[in-house]
């Protein structure tokens, strides 16, 4: 198997276990805010998506974010998280504490962060992998961002599942 397909595959095997795991959610049970520092549903879903578009557009592919252009006002998200700068990446968890979503818009957002992620990779040549981009640790290779991309919505599923089960709710899918 080649690189791009096993990077699809990651892709894809992501955002299904996203999916599964957030459908079926009431707005009470994505918004349930539980003791602790541990974050809502909604704010780490949204994270999850606003992440993904905004790690491959505007590092990886090097353009705005779909938030930013086609889907600015309309992806669900009551406001945008805070925006980094040279100092750091802004308080993220001061926005979850705050952060509302409506989850019909937010999903079809997630379509459409799903569906340029697709056609990115189905664009993408071998020989792109390995060049250097600025990332958020600084200069790393396309393929180490696109891994780091993919997992990301692996990453915070099990947290989704977590606070489901604390609910009462199944997490994961399976």
């Amino acid at each position: 198997m080649d690189a791009i397909t096993s990077i699809k595959e990651n892709f894809g095997w992501s955002h299904g276990m996203v999916e599964g795991t957030i459908e079926g959610l009431t707005s009470e049970q994505l918004h349930w805010l539980p003791a602790g520092t541990a974050h809502s549903i909604a704010s780490t879903y949204a994270h999850m998506i606003l992440g993904e578009d905004m790690l491959l557009n505007g590092m990886i592919a090097g353009k705005p974010p779909l938030a930013a252009t086609t889907w600015a006002g309309k992806t669900g998200v009551s406001e945008m998280p805070p925006q980094g700068s040279e100092e750091g990446p802004g308080d993220w968890a001061e926005w979850a504490k705050k952060v509302s979503v409506d989850l019909p818009a937010l999903a079809e957002y997630a379509k459409a962060v799903y569906a340029n992620t697709d056609a990115y990779l189905n664009s993408l040549k071998p020989e792109e992998l390995d060049d250097q981009i600025d990332g958020f640790m600084g200069k790393t290779s396309r393929n180490m961002m696109l891994q780091i991309t993919a997992g990301h919505g692996n990453n915070h599923i099990g947290e989704i599942s977590a606070i489901k089960g604390i609910q009462g709710l199944k997490g994961y899918p399976f």
